[in-house]
């Protein structure tokens, strides 16, 4: 029950309401507009509210504990699928009232050019929203039907396929959005402007293109797919999708060494990154948002995302190690970060508790590391995730002993939560409190207070070499090499496991 309601609250609800709040803000703020239909977002945000209160009560009445992925014939109170239903809906109308303001901006010339590329980005987000939730919609409807008994039967295979659509594309609505937050902050922090706007809006793109295809990898031990059907979306098509994501973890430090480098911090190779202001809650929140995303979620997830090697992991405590690193150490930490600038300039408060302040980034960032890393360790030992008692006590005599190292694992995850509920309530507590108790700024924080961008002067006055980026390529390099060994050491594990010789 309880896993059921984290599961939702944390993937679902968590996500999706923040991910509504930075479309409203990218498109009616950024852009300096008003907001489309705002009768219908408060609609939009009444469904949501709704329908996230109404699935936690449902859920802890206990009669609906089938997990997040509600698979059938699991079945869980009809109002448990009616309150999803009545938040993807209202997250839906959400989408369009934000395509409904770019219409306005764009009507009432509030921009010139093309669209902001953060924007652009917010963009990307909601078409890949309106896909995930129109998926949800999709296999919901009927499977609420099929609660109150007006339907017969839902087939099994066609609900986790046409479900997956949703449950894992609700997770690439957010990887669009906390990139486009990374590029947010680069500008607000720096004044970075993008390496190349022509080759970041590509990769926002290819997560169009591609980035949902990914969900198959749930579906890999399912009967019904053919395996031609099942290579191309793990390997072509996923290698596209992560191909953007490169992309992007290459461009968004690139543009802040360059910037840095533009004004002066131009001595070795890392002292533009030693020089930033890491005791700025919104860089520091950012930066472990993006090493943590792309050095363990980015990395495993090409890992579990390939045929062959996911079936060595997919039932163990190593996909929620991989998924902690995404949602949570890179989508919520970044979120976070964008929270620290957006509250104090949107409620025109200063911040409360600054030293907290300073130090929850770290706090928070270095807890969901452990989180990740103790999970995926303990499911590369082969601990089964979704059982009540790894041991198998209680089955007819079936026992299985893990190695000691596992329950080390277990262990320091244990300890690592502890540490990232203190960072999580201590969010919780500066933003409430800025809200609340803040000491008031005055109307001259009305308007977003974004540092000026770097000028073409100041890349010339370091005599043209300011995009020349050697720090942010060596690390790269360094990606590239972890994510080469670690890549093939896992085909190594899986070709001991043939026991050919």
């Amino acid at each position: 029950m309880v896993l059921t309601l984290h599961g939702l609250n944390v993937l679902i609800f968590w996500m999706i309401f923040f991910e509504i709040a930075i479309l409203y803000f990218c498109s009616s703020v950024l852009l300096g507009c008003r907001l489309a239909t705002p009768k219908w977002a408060w609609v939009a945000f009444l469904l949501m509210v709704i329908g996230a209160v109404m699935n936690n009560v449902i859920v802890l009445q206990g009669s609906s504990s089938v997990m997040m992925t509600s698979y059938v014939p699991l079945e869980a109170h009809p109002l448990f699928y009616l309150s999803l239903i009545l938040f993807a809906v209202g997250a839906l109308i959400g989408c369009f009232v934000f395509f409904g303001t770019l219409v306005v901006a764009k009507n009432e010339k509030t921009y010139e050019g093309s669209l902001p590329l953060v924007t652009f980005g917010a963009v990307t987000a909601a078409i890949i929203a309106v896909f995930t939730i129109v998926s949800g919609a999709i296999i919901l409807i009927p499977t609420f039907l099929w609660s109150v008994g007006l339907v017969g039967e839902i087939n099994v295979l066609a609900y986790r396929m046409v479900w997956w659509a949703f449950g894992h594309s609700s997770q690439q609505i957010n990887v669009a959005a906390h990139v486009a937050v990374w590029y947010a902050i680069a500008a607000i922090v720096f004044g970075a402007r993008p390496l190349s706007e022509k080759v970041s809006r590509t990769a926002f793109l290819m997560y169009i293109l591609f980035l949902q295809l990914a969900s198959v990898h749930h579906l890999l031990v399912d009967p019904g797919l053919s395996s031609n059907f099942k290579m191309f979306n793990t390997s072509y098509a996923m290698y596209l999708a992560v191909m953007a994501s490169m992309v992007h973890g290459l461009t968004v430090p690139g543009s802040i060494e360059a910037a840095q480098r533009a004004r002066g911090h131009t001595a070795g190779l890392f002292t533009w990154l030693r020089k930033a202001p890491w005791g700025n809650p919104a860089f520091s929140g950012m930066f472990i948002s993006l090493v943590g995303f792309g050095f363990l979620g980015g990395i495993t997830g090409v890992v579990m995302g390939a045929e062959q090697i996911n079936i060595l992991i997919h039932n163990t405590l190593y996909v929620p190690g991989h998924f902690h690193a995404t949602v949570v150490l890179g989508s919520t930490l970044a979120f976070m970060a964008l929270s620290y600038w957006l509250v104090p300039v949107l409620f025109r408060r200063e911040l409360v508790w600054k030293g907290l302040a300073r130090w929850q980034p770290y706090l928070f960032g270095l807890g969901m590391t452990g989180v990740s890393l103790f999970l995926m360790g303990a499911g590369t030992l082969g601990v089964p995730r979704r059982h009540w008692d790894i041991g198998f006590a209680g089955t007819g005599g079936i026992t299985h002993e893990f190695p000691a190292a596992a329950y080390t694992m277990l262990a320091l995850n244990g300890m690592s939560v502890i540490l990232a509920v203190v960072g999580g309530a201590a969010f919780c507590l500066i933003m409430v409190g800025t809200i609340l108790f803040g000491k008031k700024m005055g109307d001259h924080m009305a308007e977003p207070c974004i540092v000026a961008p770097v000028t073409d002067e100041e890349y010339n006055a370091n005599g043209g070499s300011a995009f020349a980026i050697p720090g942010t390529l060596i690390l790269a390099m360094v990606f590239f090499v972890s994510f080469a060994l670690y890549y093939f050491i896992n085909w190594k594990y899986l070709a001991e496991t043939w026991g050919v010789g």
